[in-house]
């Protein structure tokens, strides 16, 4: 039984975590790749929050059963051993890597509003980016505590620009940018399956209340409601802040911007407003990237403290933190980004992204699938019942919608980065056997 007074983390908390883990690059720069398929995607905001809710009650009665550490990989732990637990957590600290590339690159975007010279200089715009992943590695090497204040700071400014626009929007609507609704040149199907894969990657972060839950006080209560009223939250500022924004630019302003929000506040308020706005979505996408580059960090000590990763990767510095882990990971994002620096901004955003989201599908596949088995197995109070097939059922396929929509290339990718953590997992037991 963990200590009572480990236990630091109330609803307010619980809530921040979801709705702050969400609320990072993607809705700042999203709407770059959104605008390409037209007012369709809008479709696939609502589709994937709908999904987002599905897989958040999954996720909140799991951790009501199973109040542990480590979100899915302990259920999957529990449910299936080690193997299949080691394939999530593979999975998701890869698709770490790849969101922190997105919001590395995403940052430097906004930050084209202060230094223009950014927009026309790839080796000016992959540096930066590069020196906002290092930077922040370096100081969660050096202080958690400095990290978390940063977190404190900027989770507090990333509201500001999404409300500033989604309300000076409504009053600037040009309904004429609505139609026709699908651009894509695809079919509605399939230009929806593509919205919706993009619009889930907004969503990520769903289970950041799950991950540190021996920390957080009245677990079984405080993770499933703190989790469903963030999501909520979120949902309703994603919604609302992206219909203001088609309706404020034009399908082609959006696919050619670096800096929607930036753009949309200038056509709303004028050109000093959007200098306000782009500095919000600074501070937010740098304060995300600070927050998933602590969490990458942790991941890949807790795989090593489990004896699934190299235990080198466990070890701490001098300051009592895991660096190496921090660093290996690190690494990875910059060959991710070096990699596809080459294309331009929306097309590697939008790679990303996919990458992002089936690297990340097997965290929540498997939240449904360990879900299902304790309910076939009657196991921690869990039963079959219409709404517990019905919660597995509809978690099972939009997780698997999701996958196949990602499109062939972000497919091969991600299974292949996972397939590479196979040998790393043999070796990793053969090593701790020894």
């Amino acid at each position: 039984m963990k200590n009572s007074s480990s236990r630091q983390l109330g609803l307010i908390t619980v809530i921040s975590l979801v709705s702050g883990g969400m609320i990072g690059s993607g809705i700042f720069s999203l709407p770059v790749v959104l605008g390409q398929l037209g007012a369709i995607s809008l479709l696939g905001w609502i589709v994937a929050a709908s999904g987002a809710y599905t897989l958040a009650i999954i996720l909140g009665r799991l951790s009501k059963a199973l109040p542990e550490s480590g979100g899915t990989y302990a259920y999957t732990k529990t449910a299936f051993g080690d193997l299949p637990a080691f394939l999530v957590a593979w999975g998701y600290w890869l698709s770490n890597c790849s969101t922190n590339a997105a919001i590395a690159l995403a940052f430097t975007g906004y930050l084209s509003v202060f230094f223009p010279v950014l927009e026309s200089s790839l080796f000016g715009f992959g540096l930066t980016a590069l020196g906002a992943v290092w930077s922040l590695t370096a100081l969660n090497c050096y202080s958690i505590r400095s990290s978390g204040n940063l977190q404190v700071i900027t989770t507090a400014l990333k509201i500001l620009p999404l409300l500033i626009v989604a309300l000076g929007g409504l009053f600037f609507l040009d309904w004429s940018h609505f139609q026709p609704m699908n651009l894509s040149g695809e079919s509605d199907f399939q230009a929806l399956t593509t919205a919706s894969v993009l619009c889930f990657f907004a969503f990520m972060g769903i289970e950041a209340a799950t991950i540190p839950a021996e920390n957080i006080k009245n677990p079984k209560r405080n993770i499933p409601k703190g989790t469903l009223i963030g999501v909520s939250l979120v949902v309703f500022l994603y919604l609302f802040s992206t219909f203001s924004l088609f309706g404020v630019l034009s399908p082609a302003e959006l696919a050619s911007s670096l800096a929607p929000l930036s753009d949309a506040g200038t056509l709303i308020f004028g050109k000093s407003t959007s200098y306000i706005i782009a500095l919000g979505a600074c501070i937010s996408t740098f304060g995300a990237l600070n927050a998933w580059i602590l969490i990458q960090g942790q991941i890949s000590y807790a795989m090593a403290k489990d004896g699934l990763l190299p235990q080198k990767l466990a070890q701490k510095n001098r300051f009592g933190i895991p660096g190496n882990g921090l660093i290996f990971s690190s690494v990875l994002v910059s060959l991710v980004l070096i990699f596809n620096i080459s294309e331009s901004f929306g097309n590697i955003y939008s790679f990303m992204i996919r990458l992002t989201t089936v690297t990340s599908l097997f965290f929540y596949l498997f939240a449904a699938l360990a879900f299902g088995y304790f309910c076939t197995r009657r196991r921690f109070g869990f039963s079959i019942n219409p709404k517990s097939v019905i919660l597995t059922l509809l978690g099972l396929l939009f997780s698997i919608w999701l996958f196949v929509g990602s499109g062939m290339e972000a497919i091969l990718w991600g299974m292949g980065g996972i397939a590479l953590g196979l040998p790393v997992y043999f070796w990793s037991k053969k090593q701790n056997r020894a």
